[in-house]
């Protein structure tokens, strides 16, 4: 069954058009974009530049779920 599922997709990707192929090309840069480039700008890793060791990386998280601070 999973390689009659594989064959069908691979059948579809092979016999697109070029416009299809365009838009798939899109949709990867899109989500390059989303994910990598995004990701290192706006979403830094904030345990691993407030905490030095894996520890103090624990003991926030758990103080954090199980004191939150009320907003």
């Amino acid at each position: 069954m999973p390689r009659n599922i594989w064959d069908f997709y691979l059948q579809g990707f092979r016999n697109q058009s070029k416009w299809s192929r365009q838009v798939w090309l899109i949709i990867v840069i899109k989500l390059f974009i989303m994910f990598f480039i995004l990701k290192m700008f706006f979403f830094p890793n904030f345990l691993n530049t407030k905490y030095d060791n894996d520890q103090e990386r624990s003991d926030y998280v758990i103080d954090q779920l199980t004191n939150p601070k009320n907003h």
